[in-house]
Order: C-alpha cells, then structure tokens, then sequence
C-alpha cells in the first residue's frame, strides 16, 4: 500500500465535528490513496474495531468515514489499515508497523478553544521598554529601593540594559501603547499580549504588589507628592513618592481607567487583548506582606502579614516561625526558589486567598475591562501540591469560563503539558516544545538562551520532524491552534542573536556582541515558519524591527524608533498578510513532504486549497523535487508564489511552479524560504 497517503489529523477536516459537546455523535475519517486499501478500521479505546465506509474519493485519495456516540470522558482512538497481507497502525505520530498507543488520537468531549485565537497573530509588549506616552508618570530616580539599590530613571532610550537591569526604568507605559496602536495595526496584530501590568516595582513587575490595580507608572498619576529617599536611605519606609503613586486610590482608580480606554480602543480596532496572570507567587512590595513598609503607614490599607502577627493576610503566606512572638516584622515567610523578594502564595491553607485570586482572574475579564484571556505564570507551580494545582486550574477555567466563555487560559511552562491539556483547565501553553525549541535548533544549532550551540542539531531535519512530531502529538487540537508560537520573549535570548551561533550572555560579552554577524536571512526564515506553522504566532515586540539582544535582561532593550529595520517590518508585514488571507494557515492540517538536512518542506491544506513551504538552511543552491501531492495539492496543476525569502532579501513578486505527477522541482537559494499556493483554475 502507499503508506505516505494515508492521513488523518484532528482537524474540521477529519473530526467533524471538530470540537463536539459531551455525548454528541461525531463523524471520524480517514484518508487513503485511491483504491488502494482493502479495509480501514477505527479502533475505538484500544478494542473494539469498527471498519469503516469508503464515503468519498477526490483526485488520487479515498476517504473512510465512520460514526461514533461521544460520552463524557476523553475519547481515544487510532487506525488500523489492510492491504492484503500488509497491516499498519496510523496514530497522531504518524504510520507504524508496531502499534504505540501513547500516540492515539484523543478527543476530549465539551472542550474547545476561542475561534478568535486559533492561529490568530500576537504580539508580546515588555511595556516598559516599548514606548514613553506619558513622561509625567516615569518612575523617577531614588523614588524607592529595590533589592538593596535605589531605582532608577534611564533618560537615553537607547542606552542598553545592564547587567542588574531590573530596577532601571525606561519609561514605556499604556499611553504609549495607545499612540502605537495604528502600527500594530498596519503590522497585522491581532492580539496583544501584555507582560504584567499590575503594581510592581521592579521593570518586569513579575511581582505584583497590588492585584486589584493597574500601575500608576503604566497609567496615570493624577495625585503626586512626596519625594524621591535621601542618600544612604536603608529602606523604603520613607519612600513617601512611591507611597503616594501606588497607593493613592485616585492614581490607582486613573490607570485602570486608562487600560479600560485601552482595551475598548483596541476593541474597537478588532484586536484582543491578554493578561499576565502572576499567581504562583506575589512581590516583597505585595501590600499583603508589605515587606518593604510601604503601606504600614497609609490608613487605607489593612497591616501586612510581615508586619503584623494579627494581619488578616497572615495565612496568605507559610511562615518557617509562626510564633506570635516573631511579629512584628517576620521575614521567615517562603520565597519561590528561595527569593524573599518573591512569598510564595499560601492557597491550601486559605480559602480566602484562593476565592481572592480567582476574583482577579474574573474580574479583568469583566467589564469595565473586558480583557480576552490570561497568561499564566509559571503555572504548574502554583500551590504546594500538585494535586492542589490541579484542583485551582480546574476552578479557575470553570469561573472564568462561566464570566467570559470565550477567553483565552494560555499557560507557560516547560516539559511535557499533558496532565494540565485534558480539557478541563489550560486552554494551551507557550509553545517552547513544539514551536521555539526544535525551530531554533534545526535553523541556528543554538539553545533558546544562546547558552549552548549544538552542531548536531543545526540543519538536522530528522531531528526537527521527530521533536514536532513527538510534542505536537502530546496536545489536543484545539490546544495546539492557539499554542503561542514565538521565536522570541522576555526570557530567552532574542531569535536574531541565535543567528550569529555565539554563545554566552550580555554581562561577558557586552551588548554589542548580540548583533555581531547576524543572518536576516535565517530570521527571516524562521518567521516563513512561524507565520504556517499550526498555532499563533507570537512576535515579540522589535523582532520584527531587528532588535538584538541575549538572554534576560539584555533581550528587554527598548524598541528602536526611528532605526528600525523596515525591510524586516515590511516582510513581517508581508508574512502576517499571507498567514491572514490563507484559510489553511489558521485551522488546516499539516504534513511534512519532504526532509533531509538543512531541508524542510511541509504542507498545509483545508478543503480545496493547499499551501506548500520549503526552507533551504544550508549555503548551496539547491534543486529540490518535493511531493506536494502528499498535501492534497492535484496531481497536474499550477502553483504560485506567494513569497520568496532569499540571502539578500524577500520578494512577493509572482512566480509559478509546475506540478507534474504530484510532484513540483523548485530551486531554492542559500538560507531560502519559498511559500507556494495552488493555483486555482479559471
């Protein structure tokens, strides 16, 4: 039989329908090569065999089609083909000849993911380091200390960041934003996904200070006072500028104003909007802990569990000395891996702090604010037991859900996400296992945070098809369409620095090191992918401007207005178009054609229409014969180009490819990309 025919994924195509509801009968299909098949049998929970129907043929294909009655548990499945005496297995990884059973199709009944997101176009904001709107909110030098060290007030936009970068304020803020809004848009966003925005006082505010309220250095300061600490100051009891900015409830109450404005603006402009949720642990500033006395003294608050044994926030945190006597002032609370900096939030032991959290994670998702969904931090962390995390997940989508059914629960982490994918928490994740990681390795030979460069992984397609194979197989459909899909973040080195293969970061190095011998070419490679790739592109802010930059913190360095690279934009712009208007490139299937090293060339199909990219990594021209038929793509037919990326730039004009037996010759340049669609005839 012609094993390289037979497909099936589970997309709209072969799951129909496609997210089904608990106990709802379903239509499953599968694809073969015509006549070719003696039967085709759903094996449904690893026993019972049904075979299926022969219910349509199109061009060299048959399609198998049989029913089945959906319960309310997950729903496992996989195929078994005959051809005579020849028997294989079809799983998510692919055709066998020896059945494994972890690879099974699974379904989970009543899950679903926001259509708005499948495949939908981020775009990630570090605000800070975005654009200055509004000078009059800036964090102002020695307005507070942060780890041991007074902040401080950069006034060189271009300056770089330092190697203790994170009390250094550039001044970006959500006015900022507003003004951006119109090149966002030109660019082809959709969705902006903000780095945290709650009351923080360090420049990444991964620890928040105030849940409830948006930062007054993002938004607006309507009532100032105070004054920056003296020399020598210890600590930030006297900080009474800060004092003012955070917790004056007229500034508090202006910037969530600002950020509902924001919302409904970018609303209002088709774009969406998602939030850094940062629940596992809070900030040292947190105004439950308030280990840095910042509101002992401002009426309006309750007493910090650190300053106060009788503090109603006391069972918010585990304390190492419980004693009454270890008050006030009790610094032996937990830190997340250690960092006092960062308490660790005590939700097994209080019912209060979990009802709380899970009223902020209802509450932006709400109107005034209306936000579309959340990025989880470090989310498999949260609580003390994995059990506990589970339990919280669970609750969380459910009430979230139950307020916004179509936000989004994006989570981060690392390793293997299944145990949190099966329907009832995480929508999807931050694609590090089946997007960053094998791209980067395949393209550059680098680590994501330029800490490692690995010759046998540079060029090696067999090892790129193998690890997107395995990860993508870990993950329901609907969580692999709106997997963020990014090249780049606050927390690895920028994709363009992983061109130039050196490795280390910025404080032995030096900054300058981070663009040194750069290859647009590769990056540009690298966004041919992630703009037909199954999930949703993610760029993070200024990659698509050439910014440089090693691992954190020199990846947070501002966006260069003014000295952009606008070839990037332009093909980025070019790019995010092509991922728009072609309808495989949201929600179609996906099928590797063709690979060898230094060589990728993959298909994406839905229905009638078909979309073909090759890559070329290597240094040579090369004549590569790819089997587009495998992609549904007809047997004699015309394909054009849509984009051609080449060692010297990109061009969008037209060009055509014969297909001939199924088969196109297309000759690809040095670090080359190439997307082709089927030419439909008139």
């Amino acid at each position: 039989m012609n094993r390289k025919a037979l497909f099936c994924d589970g997309t709209s195509s072969y799951v129909i329908p496609a997210e089904p509801e608990k106990n709802q009968k379903i239509v499953l299909r599968f694809r073969t090569a015509k006549e070719d098949v003696s039967g085709v049998f759903l094996v449904a929970e690893g026993r019972e065999e049904i075979q299926m129907e022969k219910a349509s043929s199109r061009g060299i294909f048959d399609y198998y089609e049989t029913t089945w009655q959906l319960e309310e548990e997950t729903f496992c499945y996989y195929f078994k083909i005959v051809s005579g005496d020849e028997v294989c297995y079809f799983t998510r990884y692919g055709v066998s000849d020896n059945l494994n059973t972890f690879y099974q199709f699974r379904i989970a009944p009543g899950f679903s993911t926001p259509d708005w997101a499948k495949g939908a176009v981020m775009y990630q904001i570090f605000v800070d380091r975005f654009y200055n709107g509004d000078p009059t909110n800036d964090v102002e030098s020695r307005e507070y200390i942060y780890i041991g060290a007074p902040c401080e007030k950069v006034t060189d936009w271009a300056e770089p960041p330092t190697a203790m970068d994170v009390r250094r304020f550039y001044g970006g803020d959500l006015q900022g934003v507003l003004e951006k809004l119109d090149y966002l848009q030109e660019l082809g966003v959709e969705v902006v996904y903000f780095n945290p925005l709650f009351v923080s006082p360090s420049n990444h505010k991964y620890d928040i200070q105030d849940y409830d309220y948006i930062d007054p250095h993002y938004g607006r300061i309507v009532k100032d006072g105070g004054s920056p600490l003296a020399e020598g100051a210890q600590g930030n009891r006297d900080a009474s500028m800060y004092q003012i900015r955070t917790g004056a409830k007229e500034n508090l109450e202006a910037s969530n104003a600002l950020f509902a404005e924001l919302v409904e603006e970018m609303h209002r402009r088709g774009m969406r909007v998602i939030l850094d949720g940062v629940f596992n642990h809070c900030g040292s500033f947190n105004k439950w802990m308030d280990r840095e006395l910042i509101y002992e003294r401002q009426e309006a608050y309750e007493k910090g569990a650190y300053v106060s044994a009788g503090s109603p926030y006391r069972e918010f945190f585990r304390f190492e000395d419980d004693r009454d006597s270890s008050w006030p002032y009790n610094g032996s609370y937990d830190g997340w891996w250690g960092h006092d900096t960062l308490p660790k939030l005590n939700y097994e032991d209080s019912r209060r702090l979990e009802d709380y959290i899970i009223g902020i994670g209802k509450k932006w998702v709400s109107p005034p604010y209306n936000v579309d969904g959340w990025r989880l931090d470090v989310a498999a962390d949260l609580g003390y037991s994995n059990e506990y995390n589970h339990l919280f997940w669970k609750r969380f989508r459910k009430e979230v859900k139950a307020v916004r059914p179509d936000a989004l629960i994006l989570a981060e982490h690392y390793g293997d996400p299944a145990e949190w994918l099966q329907g009832d928490e995480w929508d999807s994740v931050m694609n590090y296992d089946a997007f960053m990681e094998p791209l980067t390795w395949f393209l550059t030979g680098m680590e994501k945070h330029s800490d490692e460069r690995r010759m046998d992984l540079w060029g090696n397609a067999d090892n790129f098809v193998a690890a997107m194979d395995h990860f993508m197989s870990c993950m329901l459909t609907p969580s692999l369409q709106v997997a963020m899909n990014e090249l780049s973040n606050h927390d690895h080195s920028r994709f363009l620095t992983r061109t130039n293969h050196i490795v280390g970061r910025v404080g032995t190095l030096g900054s300058n090191a981070a663009k040194e011998g750069v290859n647009l070419a590769v990056m540009r490679e690298a966004v041919a992918v992630q703009m037909t790739w199954v999930g949703s592109p993610t760029i993070y802010y200024g990659d698509e401007a050439g910014l440089c930059g090693f691992t954190d913190p020199d990846n947070r360095r501002t966006y260069p207005w003014g000295n952009e690279n606008r070839e990037l934009i332009e093909f980025h712009r070019e790019m995010i178009r092509i991922h728009k208007e072609e309808l495989p490139l949201r929600c179609g299937s996906i099928c590797m054609l063709y690979w060898e090293k230094n060589i990728l060339a993959y298909g994406r199909f839905q229905g009638e229409e078909q979309i073909v990219v090759v890559l070329n990594n290597s240094k040579e021209l090369r004549e590569l014969t790819i089997p587009v038929w495998r992609a549904e793509v007809p047997e004699n037919c015309r394909m054009e180009r849509l984009m051609y990326s080449y060692e010297e730039g990109y061009t969008t004009m037209p060009d055509e490819y014969i297909v001939e037996h199924g088969e196109a010759v297309v000759i690809m340049g040095r670090h080359s990309a190439a997307v082709l669609r089927t030419k439909k005839e008139r």
